[in-house]
């Protein structure tokens, strides 16, 4: 299974749209997490059009109150359990808080956004992701996403910057 895994849209706040080659890579994938802060409903709609319903995801810091999406949200995926949580807080702390979420709801993997900075680390035993911005919306230096193949509780995840 091929996951696109992408955070931190900003649309309209900080950025106008989606980049193409991040669209592609959403439509090309099985299932979409993302990490929160679309800013609209209508950011969400388009997402979760892009990947053809199938998306998990989170409610950010950002997000309007008319984004109705839950704070924390699991789904496994080719025998991995991902917990998703936007990671709202500072940034000292950041992978503790993460981990600590993902514990709470005995998941394998971590994903989380809100630094808008790319993250794969290991921290107290659980594998946290953060694909960056999708946008490259401030204060990310870089427009960034991740890819992943799962499949037999193995995790293969690719870190794409500006359309690479």
């Amino acid at each position: 299974m091929d996951l696109a895994i992408i955070g931190d849209t900003h649309i309209p706040g900080r950025a106008t749209g989606i980049p193409d080659w991040v669209r592609e890579r959403i439509e090309a994938a099985d299932h979409v997490i993302h990490t929160g802060d679309f800013e609209t409903p209508a950011v969400v709609d388009e997402v979760r059009a892009l990947a053809g319903g199938d998306l998990t995801t989170v409610r950010g810091n950002i997000d309007a109150a008319s984004v109705d999406l839950p704070a924390v949200a699991t789904v496994e995926l080719g025998d991995v359990a991902f917990v998703v949580t936007h990671g709202t807080g500072d940034r000292v702390g950041y992978e503790d808080r993460v981990a600590a979420v993902v514990g709470e709801h005995g998941g394998d993997v971590g994903i989380a956004g809100h630094t808008h900075q790319h993250l794969d680390t290991v921290h107290d035993g659980v594998r946290l992701l953060n694909p960056g911005s999708a946008t490259g919306a401030d204060p990310a230096t870089e427009t960034t996403m991740l890819t992943a193949a799962v499949a037999d509780g193995d995790l293969d995840v690719t870190l794409h910057r500006g359309g690479e």
